[in-house]
């Protein structure tokens, strides 16, 4: 059982980019995708997709490919 805290719930403002960029992409996409659609390299976006994975954001429908879940979308 998680903590009741809005830790969980924080996003940054890069992941706030994160997401806004994969929602606007509509499919599970790699990290090429989603590097050219932020502007982030590809160091900092494999934390922060990491984090956003932890946090539901994310999912990874199959191995290097990412899609926004329900959650990231509210989360926006």
């Amino acid at each position: 059982m998680g903590c009741n805290c809005s830790c969980k719930k924080e996003i940054t403002g890069e992941q706030q980019k994160i997401l806004a960029a994969m929602a606007g992409l509509n499919c599970a996409c790699g990290t090429r995708d989603i590097s050219t659609a932020t502007g982030l390299d590809s160091k900092a976006l494999s934390s922060q997709l990491k984090t956003l994975k932890t946090k539901g954001y994310i999912g990874s429908p199959a191995r290097c490919k990412y899609e926004i879940t329900e959650a990231g979308k509210a989360a926006l």
